[in-house]
């Protein structure tokens, strides 16, 4: 069954071997999302996205975004 799609699988490399996504970081810190993606990908522009947020739709090859969600730390005043 096809998804609709003509992009590579999630977790695939692109056709030139190229690794295009990271499915194994959901739930890593954002420290440690970025380590393994420029072991990965070492020209790779790391852009840190809050989850939800709008995005342009442009492709770039060099572009990774990581989405995040997460209050690591008790917000307070001052």
């Amino acid at each position: 069954m096809s998804s609709g799609t003509s992009g590579p699988a999630e977790g695939s490399a692109a056709t030139s071997g190229e690794k295009t996504s990271w499915p194994e970081l959901v739930g890593k810190s954002v420290e440690e999302a970025k380590k393994v993606i420029l072991k990965d990908k070492p020209e790779a522009k790391i852009v840190v996205v809050p989850a939800g947020s709008l995005v342009t739709m442009d492709y770039r090859t060099d572009r990774v975004r990581l989405f995040v969600d997460t209050v690591v730390e008790v917000p307070h005043v001052g």
